[in-house]
């Protein structure tokens, strides 16, 4: 499951990603994090997620922040409530369509060219920190 930032946005504008931000002072830990913002963003309430286990940090280049992933599983058929100032809808693929969407890419962002690992779903081009989330996800499970 991924979110489809809406396009008006100031900071990663029309960027698919999945949902999450930064830890709050009165998160115990950065599993209430990903779960608050999962609440926040999507409407996803934390008793609906089985928490599996953990991916390595992710860095990210721009921001220069480390993304703690956390994965999770729900059932399926949720059904979303929007924080309409920030997704713009929710992407629900199959893990296989995401796994063979995979590719790697030029890309030029702020007038920078550099390749990166992609997944392109129909329209939709998942790459930069969530791509790198994927790949490490999609490399500890069977296909």
């Amino acid at each position: 499951m991924f979110t489809k930032r809406r396009d008006d946005l100031k900071r990663h504008a029309g960027e698919i990603s999945f949902p999450g931000g930064r830890r709050d002072p009165e998160d115990a830990d950065l599993t209430a994090t990903a779960l608050r913002e999962a609440h926040e963003e999507i409407g996803l309430p934390p008793e609906a997620v089985e928490i599996v286990g953990a991916l390595p940090p992710t860095p990210t280049f721009v921001t220069n922040y480390a993304v703690y992933p956390f994965v999770g599983l729900i059932e399926p058929g949720f059904e979303w409530e929007l924080a309409a100032a920030e997704v713009a809808y929710v992407l629900e693929l199959p893990l296989e369509t995401v796994r063979a969407a995979h590719g790697e890419r030029r890309l030029v962002r702020r007038g920078v060219p550099f390749r990166t690992d992609t997944y392109q779903v129909g329209d939709h081009l998942i790459w930069g920190a969530t791509a790198r989330m994927v790949r490490d996800l999609l490399a500890r499970i069977a296909p």
